[in-house]
């Protein structure tokens, strides 16, 4: 009831979102009907600070009559609650915040960290992956972190390749259509090197032959790669790291399958 009911929606809520189904049930709300939410096989966490809330102990016979462990979440095991609970998560007992030792402040604050507590522990137990976090938050930016792949927001094919035969001048026009990024393959089509705008522009201006120059001179071998499957969030953090702005996307046997644009992923809210 009150306070401690709003404590209970935050608890059941997080439990939910974390591989541990739960709803709230409203004391007052139950005895006139709500009590058909429960059934036999659920426990029923029970938040009092006294634990002689009346409207709480009036659910207790009902509990026992179903079958419903209880796990008190209360300041005193000698209440009603107290001792009717298979399992007690005893409050410690303090003072309330408020000046008149009224208004439930330390109290309510103490159950929300311990349920935050409990539905860690249950997440733990229920082996909760981040995929199946992901899977019950597909909405917002939580859930394009966890959900999106670098497949979803990869260029290509076509892509931008380049015979490492070719000058440097062959590859500009290409650079320009791609987003400033070219690569290329051995004769097995296995990913052998990357040229970008930023390596264009360093050699111009220390090479006054550049454009003349083949592209097997001047690509970086051994590029940094994502897979199709990896996280796009994962392969946002590789561009940081490096100071890049683009990754080729291979798929396992190492054959290009796409590239990925760092604003590419973070125009899909991805952070």
């Amino acid at each position: 009831m009150g306070k401690s009911g709003h404590i209970g929606r935050k608890i059941a809520a997080t439990m939910t979102s974390t591989g541990t189904p739960a709803f709230f049930l409203h004391p007052a709300e139950a005895v006139h009907g709500d009590l058909g939410m429960v059934q036999k096989g659920d426990a029923a966490l029970v938040l009092s600070k006294s634990g002689d809330t009346p409207e709480t102990t009036a659910l207790l016979p009902s509990f026992r009559r179903l079958a419903v462990p209880v796990v008190a979440m209360v300041s005193r095991t000698d209440s009603d609650l107290g001792r009717a609970a298979e399992v007690v998560l005893r409050l410690p007992e303090m003072p309330e915040a408020c000046p008149h030792n009224l208004s439930p402040t330390a109290s309510t604050t103490a159950m929300l960290v311990l349920g935050d507590a409990l539905a860690m522990a249950l997440l733990k137990v229920h082996d909760f992956s981040p995929q199946d976090f992901a899977d019950v938050h597909p909405g917002g930016t939580l859930g394009r972190k966890l959900l999106t792949r670098v497949s979803d927001l990869m260029a290509g094919p076509p892509l931008p390749v380049l015979e490492e035969g070719a000058l440097l001048a062959d590859a500009i026009p290409v650079l320009t259509a791609n987003r400033g990024v070219c690569i290329s393959v051995d004769g097995d089509g296995i990913l052998d090197g990357i040229f970008v705008y930023g390596d264009l522009g360093r050699l111009l201006r220390s090479r006054p032959d550049a454009l003349a120059m083949r592209m097997s001179d001047i690509l970086k071998r051994s590029p940094a790669v994502a897979s199709p499957d990896e996280l796009a969030a994962s392969a946002l953090a590789t561009m940081e790291e490096k100071g890049i702005t683009s990754l080729v996307v291979v798929d396992p046997e190492g054959r290009p399958a796409g590239i990925i644009h760092l604003h590419d992923v973070m125009r899909a809210g991805i952070r």
